[in-house]
């Protein structure tokens, strides 16, 4: 199945949309690869939307998830065509699933670098142009000692290219010594950890190098020079892919030559070709050549004239300069950020240097809503780190954007639905252009992506993902703010609160009583306590269970809420007590709270239609406190009182012997 034609772009869209999935858009193979998307694009007004991840960075499965995410943003079925350079992807799961998803879709699609039996396909013969070179080190320098630097175990590319070494030796009666190959990733750093094992082998050391790629080689090189290894008059090294580095790195590296702005651009050909009903090959191969140069010994290449050359890599070195001293600048500005709104207003003051018509910053609805959502959950701590509450695969359903800039102003975007992938992508009144949508996440933890349209940073700037990653990092850390912030008014909460009635407990009574209760004391003010002691209770547990007492505890502290109206304080003391302070109080302020409580209750008992009546005891003082009197002494005085009172009444539950009061300043109106 090659893909259908998706009549509904062709039809409706002024431009044509061609979706590009790709990894780690730093590395040359895939800048070179993207020229030639791109050129094609511009002379045929074709739209692209990139998908971009930077997997395998630094081997953390949880980081590459989080990068890998950004993939299953696109909805293929809205583009008229994909372009896959999926041999990027280090994740099998991952591209078997964007794959997939294409093939849902009935799209035409081009699989670079990668046969996929029912797609289109545009690659090389890795196994002849790996044998030329292998045959060139045994036959034209006469080596028997070489060595191999591969690629990914599951990548097609890496597998042809070993097995052209494996056949060479064999074929030539060199045995094939497994310690002599290291296997890698394609990455720069394989080249140095494999040179360090080379070293360290009991093996007679190589006489040649052969590495699957050039980022490889080149770090190899590097490597061999730090232990004063010389190249090629002590070993020689060769590469694969040819690209502008290793041309001109000293010793320029000998390399297989492949067209991989031409793969590009004929990836788009075959797409619109497909649009249009031109018969043409499923898969596509193309021409390689081997550059025999300084580091094999050979020198047969034409290197870049010492001007020219000195020319561009001041340019290279300007930008990067230019790049580092702005990613820096907005790194420190948005460390310095403790809510969305001040990271909003960072990126206003950098979006615009980094030369873009248009920037989004696209949050999943749910980024921060996911912290302690459940505020009576016991185990709330577990919860704000449970993976169950934070998005994983995917974007959520709705999209906020909270940032976007757009031609040098900064709009306001309505949420949106996450198919639309951005609000006005397939407008036909959009100019064609190149969209990237790169993620944005803490690890696994999904939080949204970054939409940048018509902007050379993404793949000309080295920095372009540490500053998508400076982006991220500054969200989990409001994130983060806003889940300790959350915390501590839990753990306040559990501090102050008593969790059965939700009103204070002793320790937030203390706290909301101390300021008011030291006036009074420095002002001289009456202040007034009040002890209330819930009549049969017992019986009320014993009769009905545990659950009706805990349901009438709650429904006294909903009465005194309900009463508490005028600056009183209220507070579970324990058990079935409970005390309200108020300052400068009186006698018949103090009355009229009684009378107001005892009506609360009455009115409850006859809308509840409980089966048990909610009663209490009451017992208040008043007096001008002593500052060597502490508050508690007092309510020991409302208490003595309320138990006078509780005396009078035929379900008095309990005696309690009355403590030695304290001298106090008092008024009338104690009962």
């Amino acid at each position: 199945m090659l893909g259908g034609t998706n009549m509904n772009n062709i039809y409706k869209n002024k431009h044509t949309h061609i979706a590009v999935v790709v990894s780690t858009l730093d590395q040359e193979y895939q800048s070179d690869i993207l020229s030639g998307i791109r050129q094609f694009a511009f002379a045929n007004h074709i739209t692209l939307e990139h998908f971009v991840a930077f997997g395998n960075i630094g081997g953390d499965m949880r980081h590459d998830t989080g990068e890998y995410n950004i993939f299953s943003l696109a909805d293929f079925r809205r583009f008229d065509g994909v372009v896959l350079i999926i041999n990027t992807i280090q994740l099998p799961d991952c591209m078997e699933n964007v794959l997939s998803r294409v093939r849902e879709a009935g799209i035409p699609a081009v699989c670079i670098d990668k046969d996929v039996e029912d797609l289109y396909s545009i690659g090389i013969d890795n196994h002849s142009s790996m044998r030329d070179m292998m045959d060139h080190f045994i036959h034209h320098h006469g080596f028997r000692r070489i060595n191999y630097i591969s690629g990914p175990a599951d990548n097609i590319d890496s597998i042809e290219r070993l097995q052209a070494y494996r056949n060479a030796l064999e074929e030539n009666g060199i045995p094939v010594e497994e310690e002599r190959i290291y296997h890698g990733n394609f990455i720069a750093r394989d080249g140095k950890e494999a040179v360090a094992r080379f070293l360290r082998s009991e093996l007679e050391f190589p006489e040649a190098i052969v590495c699957a790629n050039d980022s490889m080689a080149i770090a190899a090189m590097n490597a061999l020079a730090a232990h004063g290894v010389r190249v090629p008059e002590e070993v020689a090294v060769s590469g694969f892919d040819y690209i502008y580095n290793a041309q001109n790195y000293s010793p320029a590296l000998t390399s297989v030559q492949r067209p991989l702005e031409r793969a590009g651009q004929l990836a788009c050909q075959m797409i619109l070709n497909h649009v249009r009903g031109v018969k043409q090959d499923r898969v596509r191969t193309l021409e390689t050549r081997c550059c025999f140069s300084e580091s094999c010994g050979c020198n047969e290449t034409h290197l870049m004239p010492t001007d020219e050359f000195k020319k561009h890599n001041f340019s290279v070195l300007e930008s990067f300069s230019n790049d580092v001293t702005m990613v820096s600048r907005m790194a420190t500005a948005l460390a310095e950020c403790d809510n969305l709104e001040e990271c909003t207003v960072t990126l206003q003051r950098f979006v615009p240097e980094i030369g873009c018509k248009e920037f989004y910053l696209c949050m999943c609805e749910s980024w921060k809503q996911d912290i302690m959502m459940d505020e009576t959950e016991e185990n709330f701590l577990m919860h704000i780190l449970s993976p169950d509450d934070y998005i994983v695969s995917g974007f959520g359903d709705i999209i906020e954007v909270p940032f976007a800039y757009k031609n040098g102003e900064f709009i306001q975007v309505p949420d949106f639905h996450v198919r639309e992938m951005l609000p006005g992508l397939f407008d036909n009144h959009n100019d064609a252009g190149n969209y990237y949508f790169v993620p944005l996440h803490f690890r696994e933890r999904c939080m949204g992506y970054c939409v940048i349209k018509d902007s050379d940073f993404p793949t000309q700037s080295k920095l372009f993902h540490t500053a998508i990653v400076n982006i991220a990092n500054a969200l989990e850390s409001v994130r983060k703010i806003i889940c300790l912030d959350r915390v501590t008014q839990k753990l306040n909460k559990l501090y102050t609160i008593d969790p059965l009635a939700n009103i204070n407990n002793r320790n937030g009574f203390r706290i909301s009583t101390q300021q008011l209760y030291s006036y009074c004391i420095n002002t001289r003010k009456p202040v007034m306590l009040m002890f209330l002691d819930m009549d049969g209770l017992k019986q009320i547990n014993d009769n009905f269970g545990h659950k009706a007492g805990d349901h009438a505890i709650a429904a006294m502290a909903e009465v005194l809420r309900a009463a508490c109206t005028c600056g009183e304080i209220c507070c579970r003391f324990g058990g079935d007590e409970f005390i309200v302070f108020a300052a400068d109080y009186t006698t018949e302020r103090a009355e009229t709270l009684k009378r107001k409580i005892g009506q609360l209750l009455a009115e409850m008992n006859e809308s509840e239609n409980l089966p048990y009546k909610l009663e209490t005891s009451i017992g208040y003082h008043i007096a001008v406190p002593d500052r060597n009197v502490e508050l508690f002494q007092l309510t020991t005085i409302a208490d003595n009182i309320m138990y006078a009172e509780k005396k009078k009444k035929k379900t008095s539950r309990y005696l309690k012997r009355r403590t030695e009061l304290p001298h106090l300043s008092e008024e009338d109106g104690e009962e």
